[in-house]
């Protein structure tokens, strides 16, 4: 796990951003038979995704909402994401398939969603926190004097700090 770093940190990234957002919406909870086999293959995609450093995923958060759990995830590229969810040897389009497939038979029992971002600026901060979110799937960085305020991060959208974490930081 990592360590806390304290002091007021922001991300730092150049390039295309994407912000993916995907879950499921359980609404029969006591029917796992119908819901448990599409929770159960977000992790191997995100396994096999995190394995692959071409793939285009720069890091992602798990989390559960008020339906079901849900990933935050950050992409490189629109392209590279929608690659993947296309791409018929990876295990996105068979979990896909068989998703559709349970659904037909059992309407409403779970519900699938997600939300895609495409970056043009962002702003973050984390003050004493472990490495989290944006800033730990591109570069977690110390706020520059000149970017104390949010309104002057986003201003400057993909440059808002100044220096790498030091390593070691607790």
């Amino acid at each position: 796990m990592s360590k806390v770093v304290n002091g007021r940190m922001t991300h730092r990234h150049e390039g295309e951003l994407v912000v993916f957002h995907i879950g499921m919406q359980i609404n029969r909870w006591w029917r796992p038979d119908l819901w448990l086999p599409a929770f159960m293959a977000m992790p191997r995609m995100l396994r096999e995704l995190s394995m692959d450093e071409e793939s285009g995923l720069l890091g992602y958060q798990l989390l559960f909402g008020t339906g079901g759990p849900y990933v935050v995830q950050y992409w490189s590229s629109i392209e590279q994401l929608y690659a993947y969810a296309s791409a018929p040897s990876q295990e996105h389009r068979p979990a896909w398939t068989a998703f559709n497939k349970a659904a037909r038979k059992a309407p409403g029992a779970v519900g699938v969603w997600h939300e895609t971002f495409l970056v043009d600026r962002a702003e973050s901060v984390y003050v004493s926190t472990r490495p989290m979110g944006l800033a730990k799937a591109t570069e977690h960085v110390a706020v520059a004097r000149r970017h104390e305020r949010a309104q002057a991060r986003f201003v400057d959208g993909r440059t808002a700090a100044s220096t790498p974490v030091p390593s070691g930081s607790d």
